[in-house]
This record gives C-alpha cells, structure tokens and sequence, in this order.
C-alpha cells in the first residue's frame, strides 16, 4: 500500500516538472517562440498553486480514497487534452487543468499517516517525500528522453495513462476512511490563514520549506539558463547529472524520517514528521 501511494506523489508531482523540459520541443511543434512555448510551465504552476489553495482542502471534508480517484481522474483527462491540444492557447488552458489537479501528494501524506500505527508514521511519510522527490527529479528526464524521439505530445499521453491507471487501481487499493471535518468549505479555506496567525512554530517551518524550494528552483533555472542554445537534447539528459545526489536524496529521506518516530518531541500540531508532511488536510495541520 505504500508503495503505491509513493508512486502517486511521484506521478502527481512530476505532472508539475514534466513539461519544463519539453519547452523547446512544443515551440518547435506548435510554431510559437520558446518564450510563448514557456507560459505552459507558468500555466501549470499557476494551476497547482490554485489547486493547493482551493482543492487541497477539502481533503478534510471528503473520504480520501474518492477525492483522490475524482483528482487523479481529472488530471489524466486534462493531460490527454493537452497531448492532443491543436494550438497553444488549449496547451495552456490544459496544463492549468493539470496543475489545478494534481495535488493528489498532498491528500495521499494524511491518507497514509492515519492507516499507520504512530511508531512509524515518520518512516511512511518519509517513504512518500521520497517518492515525490524522485517524481520531482526524474520527471524531467521521462518528458525530455521520450519527447526526442516520439515528439512532446508522447509525454503527456503517457503520463496521462499512468494517471488513470493509478486512479483504477486506488479506487479498489485504498481502504475506506472518514472525513475529518464537517466545516463549510469557506471555514476549511480560512483555516491556514488562521494557523499561521496563531503558530509561530508553523510561519518558522513555512519560511523555511520556502527557502530550500527557493533554492532548490534557481539552481534549475540556471542549468536550464547555461544550456540555453545547446539544443533541446542537451536540457532533456541534465537530470542524468544530478542523478546520483538525487539518488542519495531520495534514499536518506525515509531514513532520516524515521528519527522523528523515536523522538517525538514536538508538540501537537502534527505528529513530530508528519506534521510537516500534512499541509492543509487537517484542520490543526494545516501550513
């Protein structure tokens, strides 16, 4: 079971990293600049910014196991429209779609951390972040490899494919859990705002999550700034470089997460590691 949740963070969170190495191929086959070919990535992130802010809560208002079959479902459609999308301007309509969709890696975290017992809750969530970072990371070199040689329409029909088909096999998979809330769905969007008025603890951990994916996202922009003009091959293979520090990434996280089942020191807002891991599900775990 938890395997298969790891490959659902690591699908849906590489539905959002995907296309960035895909830009050049898209300019290519739609007959737009690269810079008009760019605000597909933008699209995207501005719809999973909008799916984090107006989806992820009601994770709290609906069973788990058919919140994420409806997500992960919608995501496979909005991606099939954007393989087949005739111009741009759909190209970029779909990919708000898929960003709006695929926040499925925030609903499974909760889903994963209540069907454990306590004493390894940090060793689950661990297993999960591993698999978002390795859908993170390889995303890249998955859309920019099958893009040179079948065209950029492939990645988005694939990935389209493992969408559904994850959504398939979850729908029978995942056990039956109850909601956790009952509040209007206007109180569950408030509730953030609320915790990080009232937590300290909670702003310290934001701005700090903040900083590293700050970084974390000027370090590929300047890879993807220096390989301007070296073709599209070039951008597609950089992941197979920061492989092995990735590798080491992805293989300590489950490690390292395990420690907080041993010293669960923090208090209450969220289970020592899970805490962090369950971002707006959770009423009294939101970040």
């Amino acid at each position: 079971m938890v395997l298969i949740l790891a490959v659902t963070c690591a699908v849906a969170v590489g539905n959002i990293y995907f296309p960035q190495a895909i830009g050049p191929l898209v300019a290519a086959g739609l007959h737009v600049s690269p810079d008009s070919a760019a605000a597909v990535v933008t699209a995207t992130q501005a719809g999973y910014t909008a799916g984090m802010v107006l989806l992820v809560p009601l994770g709290d208002r609906f069973p788990h196991r058919s919140f994420l079959v409806v997500l992960l479902s919608l995501t496979g459609l909005a991606l099939l429209a954007a393989g087949c999308a005739p111009a741009l301007p759909a190209l970029i309509a779909a990919s708000t779609l898929v960003g709006l969709t695929t926040v499925g890696a925030q609903i499974v975290g909760p889903l994963a951390a209540g069907l454990v017992a306590a004493d390894r809750q940090g060793a689950v969530i661990g297993t999960l972040l591993s698999g978002s970072t390795g859908g993170m990371l390889l995303a890249r070199t998955f859309s920019g490899t099958l893009g040179e040689w079948l065209g950029w329409r492939a990645p988005y029909l694939v990935a389209a494919v493992l969408a559904l088909l994850l959504a398939t096999v979850l729908a029978f998979a995942v056990p039956t859990t109850t909601p956790s809330s009952r509040q209007p769905y206007i109180a569950l969007l408030a509730e953030p705002l609320r915790l990080l008025r009232t937590e300290p603890d909670l702003r310290r951990s934001c701005f700090y999550q903040a900083t590293v994916f700050a970084g974390f996202s000027a370090v590929w922009t300047c890879l993807d700034t220096s390989l301007n003009g070296t073709g599209a091959r070039s951008v597609a293979y950089v992941p197979a470089v920061t492989r092995p520090g990735a590798t080491l990434k992805t293989s300590t996280t489950p490690v390292a997460s395990s420690t907080s089942d041993k010293e669960r020191q923090l208090p209450a807002a969220g289970n020592g590691a899970t805490g962090a891991a369950k971002p707006i599900t959770t009423p009294d775990r939101n970040c």
